[in-house]
């Protein structure tokens, strides 16, 4: 049986992205992040085991990855860097080569026009930390990383995203956490998909200088 490890799993996305696991698969799943009770509405669940722990652990990472198949990374944060570090060198020691990974738009310079300046002033406090992780991951040898890079996130209930490839330009403002959230659970079910690459997911014709509520 498949067992996935999702780090940082208190996070909106990754929730949704667990919910569907449990409804739609019969994989396991070990949920780590900083003060586990947050998530224990999944206690009793004999396919879920909870892990309280820090994403710059090294030692609790590398445990945290006994039998697991595949890392998803939601981690975030101004020392995204340091964690991804971190996580890389768990894998390695642990054996766990396939990692999907929560980017962003602009982690590769790749947003266009007035939208791509106004992102790289609006999220310019966190941008270093993506770039420096994409770069951390490419150097990895033996990492099989599917990076994703989504557009601004809303909570719509939809799913609706088109994708781009690391050498196009981004396209679109916004995108669904659902969406986000369909994308990675179609990739756990399929991790042979998107490999050693990162895809941009935004909502089509969502063009525009800035996200719409802004």
């Amino acid at each position: 049986m498949t067992k996935i490890l999702i780090l940082g799993a208190h996070g909106a996305t990754a929730q949704i992205v667990i919910d569907r696991l449990l409804a739609e698969t019969d994989v396991t799943l070990a949920l780590y992040l900083r003060n586990a009770a947050r998530l224990n509405r999944y206690a009793g669940n004999s396919r879920v085991t909870l892990i309280d722990g820090d994403a710059q652990d090294v030692a609790a990472l590398t445990a945290a990855m006994a039998d697991v198949d595949i890392v998803y990374s939601n981690l975030g944060g101004v020392d995204l860097a340091q964690s991804t570090k971190a996580v890389l060198t768990a894998m390695s020691a642990a054996d766990v080569t396939r990692l999907i990974f929560y980017s962003a738009l602009g982690a590769l310079h790749e947003v266009p026009g007035k939208f791509g300046q106004w992102n790289e002033q609006a999220i310019a406090a966190f941008l270093p930390g993506f770039r420096e992780s994409d770069r951390l991951i490419k150097a990895q040898a033996g990492i099989n990383a599917t990076q994703i890079r989504p557009a601004w996130l809303t909570d719509a209930p939809e799913v609706d995203y088109e994708l781009t490839s690391a050498t196009e330009p981004f396209k679109g403002t916004e995108v669904s956490r659902q969406s986000v959230a369909d994308f990675i659970v179609h990739l756990i079910q399929n991790p042979a998909q998107y490999a050693h690459t990162s895809v941009g997911l935004n909502k089509p014709n969502t063009d525009g200088d800035k996200p719409r509520w802004m």
